[in-house]
């Protein structure tokens, strides 16, 4: 399954991704309530995770009312230190699925997250992803581009899933290194451009049109658009 966390802990951030990809589970991160209201609205996550403290002008509540007003239905758990019944029912009745209460174990964490994911049908059933003719079939893992079949590693195909996911969109170096990698890599590694190189030369040469193309200076975008 795939996660939303928006949480400015980042030793906890770290944490949980790192428990999550144990699990075989993916993790997107924020550190702010407008990055996460960003993320969040592009779609694709099983649950998203808020916290309710969150820095800057949009705090956890505020993020998951302007979700729900926008019409994103998907599940939402809260994470806070505010644990009465009052907050609670202030974070439920904001549009939060469930609530859970820092600091928490992990395993209650995952159980609540599975919970949400069953209660809600959230559990993917997009079972398939298209740029163009580029398919990505994510129950049999494999990916075809104008019918002709293409074999990527396990890291070249998250890769390919996260920009698949993010069609249209421009995808930072940053952004890669968090979701992808999910370590804490120098920004200024090449291992993105190298990966990137590895993966255009497998679904895109050979063919007509160039659907992975390089922002200069700002990161990359997978479309079908000319």
């Amino acid at each position: 399954m795939k996660f939303l966390l928006v949480e400015d802990n980042e030793r906890l951030t770290t944490f949980v991704r790192e428990r999550l990809a144990e699990e075989g589970h993916s993790l997107e991160t924020a550190g702010n309530g407008r990055d996460g209201l960003s993320l969040a609205a592009q779609g694709g996550h099983d649950v998203i995770i808020i916290d309710r403290m969150l820095p800057g002008d949009l705090e956890g509540l505020s993020v998951i009312q302007e979700l729900r007003a926008a019409g994103n239905a998907s599940p939402i758990l809260i994470l806070s230190a505010l644990g009465d019944v009052d907050e609670r029912i202030k974070g439920l009745k904001a549009g939060g699925d469930d609530y859970l209460t820092k600091p928490f174990a992990f395993g209650e964490l995952m159980a609540r997250l599975e919970v949400l994911a069953r209660r809600k049908g959230a559990v993917t059933s997009t079972s398939e992803l298209v740029v163009a003719d580029l398919r990505m079939d994510l129950r049999a893992h494999k990916v075809t581009r104008a019918g002709k079949t293409i074999t990527l590693r396990p890291r070249e195909f998250r890769l390919l899933e996260y920009l698949m996911r993010h069609a249209g969109q421009i995808v930072t170096r940053t952004m890669l290194l968090e979701n992808v990698w999910e370590y804490d890599f120098d920004p200024e590694t090449n291992v993105i451009d190298v990966q990137i190189s590895k993966l255009r030369n497998k679904i895109d040469a050979g063919f007509d049109k160039t659907l992975l193309r390089t922002i200069r200076t700002i990161g990359y975008t997978l479309t079908a658009d000319d």
